[in-house]
């Protein structure tokens, strides 16, 4: 993402994850191969509305980034245009989740052809059956690669982050409500961008990213992959109250751009990313291309443990969610091997321990 590039970086390889392969749904393609996009879902009682915002085309350059916008209804057998994103620029980094029965659009920053990048604060909704976005409101502080969650199908929590010209500590909420603004408890660990998580009944998990080493001497500041993990409860009395503590990682090495969510099992779910943080293009900030990863595993708040559950059918990353419905989990694009951008939309299930 970030496009300083720097020295060679020495990343531990991922733990190989052993177990039986994950079976799949195919479901219709996106209209474009894209990666780097904003995906949610809205459930209704018609069926799930899948969504796709902005992103990366095929030739992965500043000219390539899109401000296209699609829904995949839930009877229809090709994706639906939506107007595309305001703005005058295609953006990455974006974010979209879903609440109260809407689907919400938060950020993500533009490249100029100097390769300038900047914050977009913009953050915009959709329902289902409307044909484009609306803007509402901005962020106080705009960031983008940041984790977004949804409390009590409200409270919508941007954690850390990427500003500018630096990650944040912060914790933003938004009242989808009121459409007002606070500030929750910061995030305790190391300030990241490309991180991942989930929350399920109050209690958030994120994970990984990406943090910045600054050399003591005037060499070129670093952006290292960032192996931690945060477990976050939201206060019952006070939603901008959040009680963190850390827990054990995940096996293997840290990840960059997993698809994550929380689901109704009190678990999170990752799935792909890859263990060598990278530009947009997929070519890592050390030089080397970056290559993706199989293996899906989750966290239980239940048990405090990992459960490995086993291989996607190909490597996937460069996401920014895994919207889940139903026991069905959704990957919508993406990168898969050598940094190729697919319009392949695909479901799965875990099998319950």
């Amino acid at each position: 993402m970030r496009l300083v590039m720097i020295g060679l970086v020495v990343l531990l390889a991922a733990t190989e994850l052993v177990a039986e392969p994950i079976k799949t749904e195919i479901l219709p393609e996106l209209q474009q191969p894209i990666s780097n996009n904003a995906v949610t879902l809205v459930a209704t009682e018609q069926g799930v509305y899948l969504y796709s915002f902005l992103g990366l085309g095929s030739g992965k350059t500043w000219q390539d980034i899109s401000s296209a916008a699609a829904v995949l209804n839930p009877t229809a057998k090709t994706w639906t245009e939506l107007k595309p994103v305001p703005g005058t620029l295609g953006r990455l980094a974006a974010s979209a989740v879903s609440a109260g029965g809407a689907a919400w659009l938060f950020g993500g920053y533009t490249v100029a052809a100097d390769g300038s990048e900047k914050s977009i604060a913009g953050v915009y909704r959709v329902r289902p059956g409307e044909s484009q976005m609306h803007w509402v409101t901005d962020m106080p502080v705009p960031v983008e690669d940041s984790v977004m969650l949804v409390y009590q199908d409200r409270y919508i929590y941007l954690v850390s982050g990427w500003h500018d010209l630096g990650n944040v500590n912060l914790v933003q909420v938004l009242d989808t409500k009121n459409l007002s603004w606070t500030q929750a408890t910061p995030w305790p660990g190391v300030p990241v961008f490309g991180h991942s998580g989930g929350i399920s009944e109050g209690r958030m998990l994120v994970c990984d990213g990406v943090r910045i080493q600054y050399p003591a001497d005037d060499s070129p500041r670093e952006f290292l992959s960032s192996k931690q993990c945060w477990s976050g409860r939201i206060d019952a009395e006070n939603y901008r109250r959040i009680h963190w503590r850390s827990v054990q990682p995940h096996p293997g090495a840290g990840r960059y751009r997993m698809a994550a969510t929380g689901d109704a099992n009190q678990q999170v779910v990752f799935a792909g990313g890859s263990v060598n943080p990278y530009n947009f293009n997929g070519i890592g900030y050390n030089g080397m291309p970056a290559e993706t990863e199989k293996s899906v595993f989750s966290y239980s708040f239940t048990t405090g443990e990992w459960q490995q559950h086993g291989d996607l059918p190909q490597g996937t990353m460069d996401h920014r969610g895994l919207p889940y419905a139903h026991g069905w989990y959704y990957l919508i694009g993406g990168m898969q091997d050598q940094q190729e951008i697919v319009s392949k939309v695909y479901r799965f299930r875990l099998e319950l321990p």
